[in-house]
């Protein structure tokens, strides 16, 4: 809110629209501000069944970065991340973003290897990427456990200085009230049931608020996608998973960079308001439910304190959970579909927030055009069939 002055306006569905946008996380809020801004596409619905980005978008830990190891993957994370450092000036609002840098910690012979590797190829793709002694990570993290006796000791760690965090809720209001001012109507609490079709064309939507008629129909729901689309019969190469995070008490600054662990499986940043966000990996069963297991935040617990012990002291305040989107080879789907009209953003598993700009501007284009923008064409559904996999699995550890 501006005063009294609402971000967005709240609208009624019309009978029609050139795009409907289902889900209103920040990929959905990012392609149609990109929609209007970009292409002229202004006749654009964001449809979203609860409240406008209260999904996943409301329920991640804010990490930014680009050090992924594939030229396709590096590609789209990297643009994401130039979107990243003009967006508050582009869209006229604070989003609190951080650029602290992120520390991948290295704990094993096989980790440094990787990480080597990793930071070599993010070298030749023209991203930042450092790879820094334990002596070093130590420097840039005072409170780290560095001691050789550790069970799982810290080798090294390679470093991003460019990364780092921001404000989640400022990031879809921005996006959000962008597109309303350029025309895009914002419609919560309406849920997509089904699917108008014309043959092998998708033409519109049904909804709890009734049928929705569109040119194009766009699927940004992350852990539902798979589910609206076996509406149609189209079964998507998409496992959903709960993946949880959780938050201290307010501490004093002990922490500014972001440090992950694959290895021990756990994540730490500092809130702007002085909370610890740990995260952890997603759980392995799959599920719809926006919580987690307690043997998760056990097990991130324990890491977080072998590795900083002065979290020893620190108090649980809250846990959260989202639903992800995983793929086999553990990138996104992004591009048209076997049905005509109809295209999906979808399966970026744990790394989605940090996409968002640039998820967001790819997919406007080739809904706008009709093709995949060539950052996305990696990522085309019939990768699955052709055996073109862009295997991020383990290759940029963490993946959030």
């Amino acid at each position: 809110m501006t005063g009294d002055a609402p971000l967005w306006r709240k609208r009624e569905p019309e009978d029609h629209y050139d795009v409907v946008i289902v889900g209103s996380g920040g990929h959905g809020l990012a392609t149609a501000y990109y929609l209007a801004s970009e292409h002229g596409i202004r006749d654009v619905a964001v449809l979203e069944r609860g409240w406008l980005a209260g999904g996943n978008m409301a329920r991640n830990t804010a990490i930014i970065r680009s050090n992924y190891l594939w030229d396709a993957s590096a590609g789209i994370y990297e643009h994401a991340l130039g979107l990243w450092e003009g967006l508050e000036e582009e869209l006229g609002r604070p989003m609190l973003l951080s650029q602290r840098g992120v520390l991948n910690l290295a704990h094993t012979t096989h980790d440094v290897r990787e990480s080597v590797r990793r930071v070599n190829a993010n070298r030749l793709n023209g991203i930042d990427a450092e790879w820094l002694a334990p002596e070093e990570v130590k420097k840039l993290v005072p409170i780290i456990d560095i001691t050789p006796a550790l069970r799982y000791p810290v080798l090294g760690a390679t470093y991003q200085p460019r990364a780092g965090i921001a404000k989640h809720d400022l990031v879809a209001w921005a996006f959000a009230a962008a597109a309303d001012a350029l025309g895009v109507h914002m419609i919560d609490d309406c849920e997509v049931t089904g699917f108008q079709r014309s043959g092998d064309r998708v033409v519109g939507v049904h909804t709890s608020r009734g049928p929705i008629a569109a040119g194009k129909v766009a699927l940004c729901a992350a852990g539902h996608t798979s589910v609206l689309a076996e509406r149609l019969g189209l079964r998507l190469p998409l496992q959903s998973h709960p993946l949880q995070a959780l938050v201290t008490q307010v501490l004093e600054p002990v922490i500014d960079t972001v440090v992950m662990s694959n290895t021990v499986h756990v994540y730490v940043s500092q809130a702007d308001k002085g909370e610890l966000v740990l995260g952890a990996g997603i759980d392995a069963y799959n599920g719809y439910g926006q919580r987690g297991s307690f043997s998760t935040i056990e097990n991130q617990v324990a890491a977080a304190v072998a590795l900083f012990p002065i979290f020893e002291h620190a108090q649980l305040l809250r846990t959260w959970g989202g639903i992800v989107d995983v793929t086999p080879d553990a990138s996104p789907i992004i591009g048209p579909t076997p049905f005509e009209g109809l295209y999906l953003n979808c399966g970026w598993g744990t790394g989605g927030f940090k996409a968002t700009p640039g998820a967001g501007h790819v997919f406007a284009d080739t809904i706008a055009n009709g093709r995949p923008h060539p950052l996305a064409a990696p990522f085309g559904l019939e990768r699955f069939t052709t055996g073109a996999l862009v295997d991020e699995h383990g290759a940029a550890a963490v993946a959030h």
